[in-house]
């Protein structure tokens, strides 16, 4: 089924396991109100048998917010989207771009490209079950199975089966040989791949992931395709996305300042510490805050040595964002 609320997809932040858990999300929020921010990838399994609200819960501001899902059992697949849509995510996403070693084995992730019939399965059983939209993210091959014509014929299987959007990594994976980290370095990027498939599935919505370091990119890709979705890049230099909100979706301008957005987050902050999160565990995203800035090194270096200590609260992130000049942005 779908949704009549799709969310903008013109510009995501990618999932990124260890990274974009909630505290990560909650601070990108501050910084952008309509970028889409997707959870890490969590197996169905997890969710099924294991702590569902550890995993799947969030705070109402990370909207508008897509889980992504890890899997290859249809019905399974089905039951956890159906948690993930009462937990009221927006999005549904498939992953089907993981290359390690350790999610291959457990037949899912990038292996399943060699298997679109399956995937096709998946996403039908998934998209009958839910009612919000259901999106596959892919690679552009793996392997030997790189071809423009293996990528073309996966797509067209797995959206007669109702995946509308298609998320795509611009690098083929080597399943053995490299590591994750070098799967997404070594294997050129093939951005024009992306472009075709927009160019001969028009009637599908395709975003384009991998390799895409600034705004100013991303919109060079708009003119082709219907969305870009930017990794690494957003997380080390969070502040990049401040602008997204006007440049990409015409919107209000973003925060004043960086220290506008610790002083937004403090509340959230203060509440987490009282129900015994430990600082570090948010602080730990916010590293790249004031990068470029004079007072930039003192920052990290302070929250670095600080807010590991047990009992550090809000003051610890105070004390570092006083260490950096208060400088107040063009709008």
């Amino acid at each position: 089924m779908t949704s009549p609320n799709e969310p903008d997809r013109r510009l995501s932040v990618a999932p990124m396991m260890e990274w974009t858990d909630r505290h990560c999300r909650v601070f990108l929020r501050a910084i952008t109100k309509r970028t889409l921010l997707y959870t890490e990838m969590v197996h169905s399994g997890a969710i099924l048998r294991g702590d569902a609200g550890r995993h799947l819960g969030h705070d109402p501001v990370e909207h508008p917010l897509a889980l992504q899902l890890g899997g290859s059992d249809p019905a399974d697949l089905a039951a956890a989207a159906r948690m993930g849509r009462d937990y009221g995510y927006d999005e549904i996403n498939l992953n089907i771009g993981c290359p390690s070693e350790r999610v291959s084995a457990g037949r899912f992730g990038a292996c399943l490209m060699a298997e679109p019939g399956l995937v096709a399965d998946c996403v039908a059983a998934m998209a009958e079950a839910v009612d919000v939209p259901v999106t596959v993210k892919s690679r552009i091959g793996i392997d030997d199975r790189d071809s423009y014509n293996n990528l073309a014929g996966f797509i067209e299987t797995v959206s007669a089966r109702g995946c509308r959007t298609f998320i795509i990594h611009a690098r083929k994976a080597w399943l053995s040989g490299l590591s994750p980290k070098q799967n997404r370095e070594v294997p050129p990027l093939r951005h024009d791949i992306v472009r075709r498939v927009k160019a001969d599935f028009p009637q599908l919505q395709v975003i384009l992931n991998g390799g895409v370091e600034s705004l100013a990119e991303a919109e060079a890709h708009l003119a082709h395709l219907d969305g870009v979705m930017i990794g690494r890049s957003a997380y080390q230099d969070p502040w990049m996305l401040r602008d997204a909100d006007a440049r990409i979706f015409a919107g209000p301008a973003g925060p004043e300042s960086r220290h506008a957005v610790i002083d937004g987050l403090l509340p959230y902050i203060e509440a987490q510490c009282a129900a015994g999160v430990p600082l570090q565990r948010m602080t730990r995203h916010m590293i790249g805050l004031f990068n470029g800035l004079a007072g930039a090194r003192a920052w990290r270096r302070h929250l670095s040595e600080n807010a590991c200590r047990r009992g550090a609260g809000p003051e610890v992130l105070q004390t570092a964002a006083g260490l950096v000049p208060s400088v107040r942005e063009a709008a």
